[in-house]
């Protein structure tokens, strides 16, 4: 009977950011800034890469597939936070939050995977110069972001899977600006230990896998910089380096805080906030840091704003 009386959930209330009007009218008008910039930042990111002959290398290859991943999982989650801001009643259906989940997990899996690409990229450019042509062959390239996209596909799969095998019944209100896994896991009536742990162990293994190789990258990248005998190598290997390695610094460190801990341990406003940069800000902070840290990059912007 007690099953009976439980009410199947077919929709979801986002609570969103904050309760106040005025403020959500501001805080419209500045996301809305930011996902313009956004847009901006990685299309035009993605034009330049695509029509510059200048940059046609490996690097940003990848760095292009980084900004099409970007300007996509920003776009799954930010429209709908911001019409959700001006509407009384910010409703989700069912069908359409298990959506938003799972691209906006392929897309975050997608660019983790590429992130770790870009250094290994980075490290057999730097530590075997003269064979990085012939290792970074364009066949090795396409496969390396293949295998991107997949690994996205397949964690995707697991997280929505776990998440979205579990009943919710009588509360549908996620307390969040979209549907994030925490707190829908919260909301299930049914036994979400299983749930938790493979989202923990999935979170915590590409996070540390993804990490390690970051990591080994770096510390060879490290010891060749030191080697090197021109000080003007050393600045402009260095520069490219740490522009990848504050990606990698903002992504990794508020994605791993979020998902690589116990679901009992989320905290709502702290998360919300640290949230906002992974799916909002630090899609847009990608191109620029490229960008500004890029003298090839650059170069190729002036040209073409010079051409139009």
């Amino acid at each position: 009977m007690g099953e009976r009386n439980k009410t199947l959930v077919t929709e979801f209330l986002l609570s969103g950011l904050v309760n106040s009007p005025s403020l959500n009218c501001v805080l419209f008008l500045l996301f809305l800034f930011i996902y313009w910039l956004t847009l901006l930042g990685n299309i035009t990111m993605i034009t330049l890469i695509c029509n510059s002959s200048t940059l046609q290398n490996p690097m940003y290859y990848f760095l292009g597939h980084l900004s099409f991943t970007d300007a996509c999982y920003s776009s799954i989650i930010t429209p709908k936070f911001l019409i959700n801001m001006l509407s009384d009643r910010k409703v989700i259906t069912f069908n359409g939050c298990a959506a938003q989940l799972f691209f906006f997990c392929l897309f975050v899996g997608t660019e983790c995977f590429l992130v770790t690409v870009m250094a290994y990229d980075r490290y057999v450019a730097i530590c075997n110069p003269l064979l990085y042509v012939i290792i970074m062959r364009r066949v090795l390239q396409v496969k390396l972001v293949g295998v991107a996209y997949l690994g996205g596909v397949i964690t995707s799969m697991i997280h929505t899977g776990c998440t979205f095998q579990s009943t919710f019944c009588n509360s549908n209100e996620v307390n969040h600006f979209f549907c994030d896994i925490p707190p829908l896991l919260k909301l299930s009536c049914t036994d979400t230990f299983m749930s938790e742990l493979f989202t923990f162990l999935l979170s915590t293994i590409l996070g540390t896998l993804s990490l390690l190789v970051i990591l080994i990258s770096y510390i060879k990248i490290i010891s060749a910089i030191l080697t090197m005998q021109s000080s003007d190598g050393r600045r402009k290997v260095f520069s490219t380096c740490s522009s990848h390695l504050l990606v990698v610094f903002l992504f990794f460190g508020t994605a791993i805080f979020v998902y690589a801990r116990p679901i009992s341990r989320y905290s709502i406003q702290k998360d919300k906030v640290i949230s906002l940069f992974y799916t909002i800000i630090i899609p847009m902070l990608n191109p620029i840091i490229y960008s500004l840290r890029n003298t090839q990059v650059k170069s190729a912007l002036l040209k073409m704003v010079s051409k139009k």
